[in-house]
């Protein structure tokens, strides 16, 4: 990373390189209350949130940076399963930059990663089941195949049940994951859990990093499903600006 500028405040943007511990301060979840989910996704300039099927080709060194610094401070990382088999999913690591911040606050030397998923179709021999430094949770319906459970639970993962059909229900994934201490919360996709997420209500902000990037085609959103009636306002928390890219944060108003 070479440079952020913090534009919110235009009389004070200054041109230097940031440590992990001032991203880390400038991202810190707000202190006290309830569980706290935040999504932290890319968009190109026109509003592409993957390019042939990747977040990747249209992030940046800095943009991964901020990536990590997100995963630093969560309890838990909440994810669609399809991004998992796409983006090939690993366990969360543990990172000695965040270690005693991480311990200070009470937390696990790295966050859990919960899937979500209503069929279960997942690979449980992939190291994100098979080898996690903390186990990873399913979250899942009350109607998830029994054999699929029964797999996911050999292979090491702790399944959550959070909706009463086969799907998660958004506000019961929430409360099951803070009833086992996670209250941190990071989603990081895909497109379609974050429309969930959003539909619910259950969003409370959102780390938007704009591209500087054109892809055109027909790629997803950043988020997807079904509208809104009334669109929600949310309120810009921060912007941080590098080499084009803006680095965006947004709390429900």
């Amino acid at each position: 990373m070479r440079r952020l500028f913090p534009v919110t405040d235009q009389t004070a943007a200054v041109d230097r390189e940031w440590s992990l511990d001032e991203l880390a301060d400038a991202y810190g979840y707000p202190d006290g209350g309830g569980p706290w989910l935040r999504a932290n996704m890319v968009s190109s300039l026109d509003g592409a949130a993957q390019h042939e099927g990747r977040s990747q080709p249209i992030s940046s060194d800095t943009d991964m940076r901020i990536f990590g610094t997100l995963r630093g401070l969560a309890d838990a990382v909440v994810v669609g399963a399809e991004t998992v088999r796409l983006e090939g999913y690993r366990p969360a690591r543990a990172r000695e930059a965040f270690a005693e911040r991480r311990a200070a606050a009470g937390q696990g030397p790295a966050p859990a990663i919960a899937v979500v998923s209503a069929s279960l179709d997942l690979d449980f021999s992939l190291p994100l089941f098979a080898r996690p430094l903390v186990p990873t949770l399913l979250l899942t319906g009350a109607a998830a195949p029994p054999d699929r459970i029964r797999a996911a639970e050999k292979a090491g993962a702790e399944v959550v049940i959070a909706g009463d059909g086969p799907g998660v229900e958004p506000p019961r994934a929430v409360r099951a994951l803070a009833e086992r201490g996670l209250l941190r919360l990071l989603t990081e996709g895909g497109p379609r859990l974050l429309g969930q997420f959003v539909a619910a209500g259950t969003l409370d902000e959102l780390c938007l990093t704009l591209s500087p990037t054109l892809t055109a085609g027909d790629a997803q959103r950043i988020a997807g499903g079904p509208a809104l009636a009334v669109p929600e306002r949310f309120a810009m928390a921060s912007v941080l600006e590098e080499a084009g890219f803006l680095f965006t944060r947004y709390r429900r108003i």
